[in-house]
């Protein structure tokens, strides 16, 4: 499929003119006949010889919100779907995000809908987005579908963030924890072998691993690069396939020191707050339970809405099946279940949310609490053990000296 630019005039003298993705001129032709365009002119785009220094470049889920907002703005103020892309085609300062916007109009420009065009972009818009879109033209009320979009990237970048913020400190120090026993065994233990070859006689165990862990360091550092590459490599692989994903979904919530709690409130969270979204902005309940299930983050969460969706079709409730799934606390079938009862299922949904998102930040802030003393053990343990280990050969002398 190739890039076109056309130029065209409307029965009424207007002229218009864009870029259409289609399979030849004649395609390009015809597409612009259906929208009642008399075409004047249609030609290849040439392709770009600039290198795409943006290659890595991300588009950040607050560019992203900033951007639904606007457009919510501007289609509830009365322009039109095409002209609003255009305006913020031309401001987005993010090269991806723009790109992403031009295509997004050309297709529009082709007749296609604003959710289709949006579908067409599945890393930058996911099945949500989509849908909530979809709804919003279905119901004619686009700008409010919009705005709760833009609603729902904001919770979700918030937890993300809050999340991100707490594991800050314990990464931080585990990454000086490993530095400080790198240099150690890389530049302190090197002095002290010398020392030991002087004084004859047999090391202590702890002394000889020691001693060739600094060899192995010093030595034949390229085969740890490549032992960790490989190993970063292979888990990466494995969690990407269907079964290690879902063997590590479940490993997670079993995870000591309240981070298994962490990653089940955290999946309760988003899988709460995004049914609501998708029910009250009009999407079909058994949609919005497959698209649930998918963007929840983790695999035990999709297997449960797939017994769900089952229960649905056969005539029973949302609460039901979710009993069975040991994820779902009896409080959340509890409020789920009340909630089909009496017709407000979306603010019910978006109650839980809300308890869940408060229950993260205070699990987290606890699990901190935990992490600050462990960390200082941890570093302990690691200088303790070199120091040990290098004066052990040391003490063993002394004592046959005296």
């Amino acid at each position: 499929m190739s890039t076109f630019v056309f130029k065209a005039m409307d029965l009424a003298g207007a002229k218009a003119s864009g870029e259409v993705d289609a399979e030849s001129k004649q395609a390009v032709a015809d597409q612009l006949k259906a929208r009642n365009l008399i075409v004047l002119d249609i030609a290849a785009k040439h392709s770009s010889r600039e290198i795409n220094i943006e290659l890595f470049q991300k588009i950040k889920a607050a560019e992203l919100t900033i951007m639904t907002r606007q457009m919510s703005t501007m289609v509830s103020s009365g322009m039109t779907i095409l002209r609003a892309l255009y305006v913020l085609e031309a401001q987005t300062e993010n090269k991806k995000l723009q790109e992403t916007i031009m295509g997004v109009r050309r297709d529009v420009e082709a007749g296609l809908p604003l959710s289709d065009a949006f579908a067409r972009h599945p890393k930058v818009f996911d099945p949500l987005y989509v849908a909530m879109t979809r709804a919003g033209e279905t119901g004619g009320v686009l700008d409010s579908a919009l705005l709760r979009v833009a609603d729902q990237l904001e919770k979700a970048d918030s937890l993300r963030r809050q999340v991100k913020s707490a594991m800050a400190y314990p990464i931080v120090v585990l990454s000086f924890a490993l530095l400080v026993l790198l240099a150690l065994v890389a530049f302190i233990v090197p002095v002290f072998v010398g020392v030991f070859a002087d004084l004859g006689g047999e090391l202590p165990s702890i002394t000889q691993f020691t001693v060739l862990l600094s060899k192995i360091l010093t030595g034949y550092w390229y085969l740890l690069f490549g032992v960790t590459f490989g190993v970063v490599y292979a888990f990466r692989r494995w969690k990407r396939s269907d079964r290690g994903r879902r063997q590590w979904d479940r490993f997670r919530l079993r995870i000591p020191f309240k981070i298994g709690d962490i990653v089940q409130k955290i999946a309760l969270a988003r899988w709460s707050r995004t049914l609501s979204a998708l029910v009250s902005g009009g999407v079909p309940i058994l949609q919005a339970l497959d698209i649930t299930g998918k963007t929840a983050g983790n695999d035990v969460v999709e297997q449960a809405m797939i017994d769900v969706i089952a229960n649905v079709k056969a005539g029973g409730t949302i609460a039901a099946p979710l009993k069975n799934a040991p994820v779902f606390p009896g409080m959340v079938c509890s409020m789920v279940a009340v909630g089909e009862e009496t017709g407000s299922l979306d603010s019910m949904l978006a109650k839980i949310a809300d308890f869940y998102e408060d229950q993260v930040d205070a699990a987290v802030k606890s699990l901190t609490s935990i992490l600050e003393p462990l960390m200082i053990v941890v570093i302990g343990a690691i200088v303790g053990f070199i120091v040990i280990s290098m004066y052990l050969p040391l003490f063993k002398v002394y004592d046959q000296i005296g």
